[in-house]
């Protein structure tokens, strides 16, 4: 004779009706299977048995449970952050996400017992979940429309006025190639000038498109951060990477190595924006990123990036020499490129015969030269840098001193008559002497040549819902405030909430920058090979101020918090 399976202990809402004496245990146990075999929730077959309705039952979850009880019904769906839960999760386990205050998100669902789901959220957004019981049959229809498939969603996105096009004129071969797959993709060709649409309209810097074993993500880069906001179907990577190669004029074939290209939105007739385009073969895929350069953030002017007057005033004096050599410095990311455009644009007048070597050449500056490298045609630095002098220029920007070479041939174009304008990879501007002199250029003909050096950092801008906060002043003295900083005239904010700022506290950045110039008496410290401590002891007794000192007046502005400078700053 077979024993009988063991009976698996009641729990959740079922148990709950069972000790309040709603259902008797057996009818509890035959509702759970029906529910499992037609692949259903227990509060419906509640309902379809006759064993109370759907408000009852809302009431009886959230009273039990002690959670909050809300009317669907009543509610805006504007509200629902967009993205903030992956649909899949929202369609498995019938859940909808209401609204996010900080690190905690509420969300709706009728079954708050559902532990798994909960779970489940929680691991894939990063935040402590609030559960508010709701309506089954309220809720049933608003998860129908969060959860619809990613290829329905997809071709209900309207192209509107949009074209993605080449950069240069494409051949023949290239435009049939482009138009069959338009035809044959337009939903996935669809959904990607849509990532691009939102990304711009946030202000994104960088699009995010990456391939894992079982999942594929989009994030987009904004205010320095990286913030997850699409999660399309895995079995159309293929088909992104291979849209997006086309249009950037890559090789769609070649999936081993590396490629770059680049590509425009055509916004309007008189708007459009180019993407830097860069792939990377992975595990699981091509990552794909693209990096958006709107052309109207080289012609912000030098006021919209954030210098103190008197930086801006030593500046705007140094590029008004006739030669010599600026040099911006600071991580990849902290606006070093908009720094040198912005300069470029004070000083591309009818006159002046301008001339850039770039690697790429990021926005289209009208009446400039601008060359892109290519180190695999043999247009690297040196050589664009060479051909330059022999086409009379005035101003010369070179994207980046990487070598001794390149940095050789931009001193000698700043001994002979010509403004030099161009990047250096270091930590400060002390530092970005002493890498000169390591590279090997002789001390004399830096000391001559160099006119100003310039550091940056980009930190968050604080909302306007910016709250003020109280900080020891122990804190204040240790993060670099002076004691004549702490006389009660301004106020230290913090990031608040609101939906401008979707809950960060921040919007938009602001640079932080160390402006040095060239003074005599640190010419004589670098004729005399003194180091990176004896220039910045220099720079102090001159009362130029390094990184955190510029970042500390940001924040005694209330432009940003101390956390911020704190985090992008050595003391």
């Amino acid at each position: 004779m077979a024993a009988n399976p063991p009976q698996t202990p009641l729990s959740g809402l079922a148990r709950a009706l069972v000790q309040a004496g709603r259902l008797k245990e057996a009818e509890a146990e035959a509702l759970l299977t029906q529910a499992a075999a037609k692949r259903t929730s227990l509060i419906e077959q509640l309902v379809l048995a006759r064993k109370g309705a759907y408000l009852d039952l809302a009431r009886f979850a959230a009273d039990k449970f002690g959670y909050p009880l809300l009317d669907l019904g009543a509610f805006d769906e504007v509200h629902i952050p967009p993205n903030a839960v992956d649909r899949k999760l929202i369609a498995t386990h019938h859940v909808v996400p209401l609204y996010k205050r900080g690190n905690r998100l509420a969300i709706a669902i009728a079954d708050p017992t559902n532990l798994r789901a909960l779970d489940e959220i929680r691991f894939q957004t990063g935040l402590a979940v609030d559960p508010v019981v709701v309506e089954e049959n309220k809720l049933t229809p608003l998860v129908s429309k969060l959860a619809e498939s990613a290829e329905d969603a997809l071709r209900a996105i309207s192209a509107e006025d949009i074209n993605l096009e080449f950069t240069d004129e494409q051949t023949q071969e290239k435009a049939e190639e482009a138009a069959s797959l338009e035809v044959d993709d337009a939903p996935v060709v669809r959904f990607i000038q849509k990532m691009m649409l939102d990304a711009i309209s946030e202000g994104a810097s960088d699009i995010h498109f990456e391939p894992y074993e079982k999942s594929y993500r989009i994030r987009f880069r904004s205010d320095g951060i990286l913030r997850e906001v699409a999660s399309p179907p895995l079995v159309i990577k293929e088909k992104i990477a291979s849209r997006i190669k086309v249009i950037s004029r890559l090789n769609i074939a070649e999936k081993r190595v590396p490629q770059d290209g680049r590509m425009r939105l055509v916004l309007s007739r008189n708007r459009s924006i180019d993407f830097r385009v860069s792939t990377l073969p992975t595990m699981y895929g091509e990552k794909i990123v693209l990096r958006i350069l709107d052309p109207s953030s080289a012609t912000l002017g030098i006021d919209a990036l954030g210098y103190e007057p008197e930086q801006k005033a030593l500046l705007l004096d140094a590029i008004e020499r006739p030669y010599g050599m600026i040099l911006v410095t600071g991580p990849t990311g902290s606006g070093k490129t908009v720094s040198l455009y912005t300069c470029l644009n004070i000083l591309n007048q009818p006159g002046v015969n301008i001339s850039t070597a770039e690697d790429p050449a990021e926005i289209a500056l009208p009446g400039v030269n601008q060359v892109n490298v290519d180190d695999r045609a043999g247009l690297t630095f040196p050589v664009a840098l060479k051909a330059f002098l022999r086409q009379d220029p005035d101003i010369i920007m070179v994207g980046e001193i990487r070598d001794i070479e390149t940095a050789e041939i931009a001193i000698k174009a700043a001994q002979t008559g010509h403004l030099v304008l161009s990047t250096l990879h270091t930590n400060d501007a002390p530092g970005t002497v002493t890498r000169l002199m390591n590279m090997g250029i002789p001390t004399f003909n830096l000391a001559a040549t160099l006119l100003l050096v310039t550091a940056q950092r980009l930190v968050r801008r604080l909302c306007t819902c910016k709250r003020p906060i109280d900080v020891p002043i122990e804190t204040l003295i240790n993060a670099g405030f002076l004691d004549s900083d702490l006389d009660g005239s301004w106020e230290l904010y913090g990031p608040g909430e609101c939906d401008r700022c979707k809950g960060s506290g921040y919007k938009g950045r602001v640079g932080v920058y160390e402006v040095m110039p060239i003074s005599e008496e640190m010419q004589q410290i670098i004729m005399a090979k003194g180091s990176e401590l004896d220039i910045a002891a220099q720079a102090r007794r001159e009362g130029i101020n390094d990184l955190r000192r510029s970042g500390l007046l940001k924040v005694k502005q209330g432009l940003t918090s101390l956390d911020e400078v704190l985090g992008s700053t050595n003391a």
